[in-house]
C-alpha cells in the first residue's frame, strides 16, 4: 500500500498534468455561495453530490487503512439518528445486491443488524466493509447522507474532496 506522501505526490502530479479543471476558476463569488458544509449539504441534491464525489472516494485513491480510522471518528461524531440513516442506507443498497443483513451481522461481528440499535462501532465496521468491497455503494450513501463527510479529517480525503468541490463549484458559476 502506498503512503500518504505517495497520494499527495499523485495529487500534485495530476494537478501539474492538468488532469483537473483549473482551480483558479473558483471565484470568491462561487465559493461564498455556500456558507459552510451544512449549507452545502442542505442546498445540493444527491445527484449533485454523487457527481461531486465521482470516483474520488475509492480504495485505490484512499486506502482502507487510512479511511477506517477516519470513518470511526466521523461516525462517532454524527447524531444517532443520522447514524441510523447511514446504516439503513448501507443495508438497503447491500440488500439490492442480495447481501443479507443477518449474514453481514455475523460476518462483520456486529452487535445487531437493526440499524436503529447499532452502535457507532457497528456502523463504522459496516461503512469500512462497504468502502472496501462496494465503493460505488459507499459513494452513493455519502451522496444520500453527506453528514459523515464534514467529520473526515484526513488531509488526503480533504484534498480529494476539496479538488472535487472546487471543480463542481467552478462549473456552476
Amino acid at each position: 500500500m502506498a503512503t500518504s506522501e505517495d497520494y499527495k505526490r499523485q495529487i500534485i502530479k495530476d494537478l501539474a498534468k492538468g488532469d483537473v479543471e483549473s482551480l483558479d476558476n473558483t471565484t470568491a463569488e462561487s465559493t461564498a455561495e455556500y456558507q459552510n458544509f451544512d449549507d452545502f449539504a442542505q442546498r445540493t441534491t444527491p445527484d449533485q453530490r454523487r457527481h461531486l464525489f465521482g470516483k474520488s472516494l475509492h480504495p485505490d485513491r484512499i486506502p482502507t487503512s487510512q479511511m477506517e480510522p477516519e470513518l470511526q471518528q466521523a461516525i462517532a461524531q454524527i447524531k444517532p439518528n443520522e447514524r441510523d440513516d447511514v446504516a439503513r442506507a448501507f443495508f438497503k443498497h447491500l440488500k439490492e445486491r442480495k447481501l443479507d443483513e443477518k449474514h453481514l451481522e455475523q460476518q462483520l461481528g456486529l452487535s445487531t443488524h437493526h440499524a436503529s440499535r447499532m452502535t457507532a462501532d457497528d456502523v463504522s465496521k459496516l461503512a469500512s466493509f462497504v468502502y472496501h468491497n462496494h465503493p460505488d455503494i459507499f459513494r452513493e450513501v455519502l451522496a444520500e447522507q453527506p453528514g459523515i463527510i464534514k467529520f473526515l479529517s484526513n488531509p488526503v480525503v480533504a484534498g480529494i474532496l476539496g479538488i472535487a468541490a472546487a471543480k463542481w463549484l467552478g462549473s456552476h458559476k
